[in-house]
């Protein structure tokens, strides 16, 4: 498939749906994307089936607080000037480039990569979704290495990393990101094609370019959009998607902690009173509670809709006075393995409480739409 700049609208808005609210701001991106694909010529997207075993395959992406990227704002150059970088540093060319997640803007800057240097992008990811540290992704839970990398920053300046394990890389690239403004581009976890085929998830960047046709057809109230939005869901390697909470953001607060944005949201229904949603933020929104009750949480997808337009809403543009609609779907079957849930489960992100997949969860849900409207 062609990747040309006429699909990337639609590919950022389901990639920003799937993001769960991270994976950065897609609007910069997006434009760097339509002049990359204007000035080179389409990217080839490629199942990650047609790969030879043997190819020599490298994630791409962005690192660090995604409210940095609203004001130190990216350049069409950094995503092949990083690939370069890592070329040089290992002695190898690159035969193509993948996600580390689903994510707003880390789902276009290997479209860049690949247009500027010639070479395909595979659909798929390393998460199915976006979740904030690297030994989250499928890539470092199937045993591949995340170094050699390298990290290049808005400034052009290079940085090489070298780590013995993913959680040791994970405290470096995330200090040396703090270090060189708060956002760069990282090139990591080299593998083979064989080694991608193991532990990708799949199919990923032509799943968000339906979700965002169907975002698009369906521009609206947000109650038009959960039916075709949830047969889609049902089609795709994705669970139930539910309807969690709709009502208006009543307090929002985020601060970069540790090289991430890490805040809480309050959203209470539309009339006022009664119980409120809180939601818990560490780059991507993790877990979604009613008086206490967790009704949805990482790994399982929460993502906050424009209740007006159903447009997904990144963690970083949430903003008091927002009419939003809250919905969760069930992760990727990947994610609830064992191995898995050691990495990404709730107490891995510091909450005492253990993963309940969301369907088990809908008792706490909100009602449907029809008891909620306002008027």
């Amino acid at each position: 498939m062609k990747l040309t700049a006429d699909v990337l609208q639609d590919l950022s808005d389901g990639s920003v749906f799937l993001a769960t609210g991270g994976g950065g701001d897609p609007y910069v991106s997006l434009l760097a994307t339509q002049k990359v694909l204007q000035e080179s010529g389409p990217a080839d997207l490629i199942s990650v089936n047609d790969l030879d075993d043997d190819a020599y395959v490298v994630a791409i992406g962005g690192v660090g607080a995604p409210t940095v990227s609203l004001e130190l704002l990216p350049s069409v150059d950094d995503a092949a000037m990083a690939l370069e970088a890592f070329e040089h540093h290992v002695g190898r060319r690159v035969d193509a480039v993948v996600s580390f997640e689903i994510g707003g803007g880390n789902s276009l800057i290997p479209i860049i990569a690949a247009a500027r240097c010639g070479i395909p992008v595979i659909d798929g990811d390393g998460m199915g979704r976006a979740l904030p540290e690297a030994q989250m992704m499928t890539y470092a839970i199937a045993g591949v290495a995340p170094t050699p990398a390298v990290g290049v920053d808005y400034a052009g300046n290079v940085v090489t990393f070298t780590a013995d394990t993913t959680e040791t890389y994970e405290r470096h690239v995330r200090a040396m990101a703090q270090a060189m403004g708060g956002m760069i581009t990282t090139v990591e976890h080299p593998m083979t094609g064989k080694q991608l085929k193991s532990s990708i998830v799949p199919s990923t960047l032509t799943f968000s370019l339906e979700i965002g046709r169907i975002l698009r057809a369906h521009r609206g109230n947000a109650h038009r959009i959960l039916a075709p939005l949830g047969a889609a869901f049902n089609r795709s390697i994705y669970g139930e998607l539910c309807h969690l909470f709709t009502g208006k953001v009543v307090d929002c607060a985020s601060a970069i902690v540790g090289g991430f944005d890490v805040g809480e949201a309050v959203i209470e229904p539309f009339e006022g009173g009664g119980p409120k949603l809180r939601l818990t933020i560490k780059n991507e929104f993790l877990v979604a509670r009613v008086e206490g009750q967790v009704i949805a949480s990482v790994p399982d997808l929460i993502t906050v809709l424009d209740y007006e337009t159903s447009m997904p809403i990144n963690a970083e543009r949430l903003r008091y006075g927002q009419r939003v609609t809250v919905v969760g779907v069930g992760c990727p079957a990947y994610y609830r393995s064992d191995v898995a849930l050691g990495v990404v489960a709730p107490r891995c992100f510091g909450f005492d409480y253990p993963y309940v997949p969301i369907e088990h969860l809908k008792v706490h849900h909100q009602p449907p739409f029809e008891a909620l409207l306002p008027g």
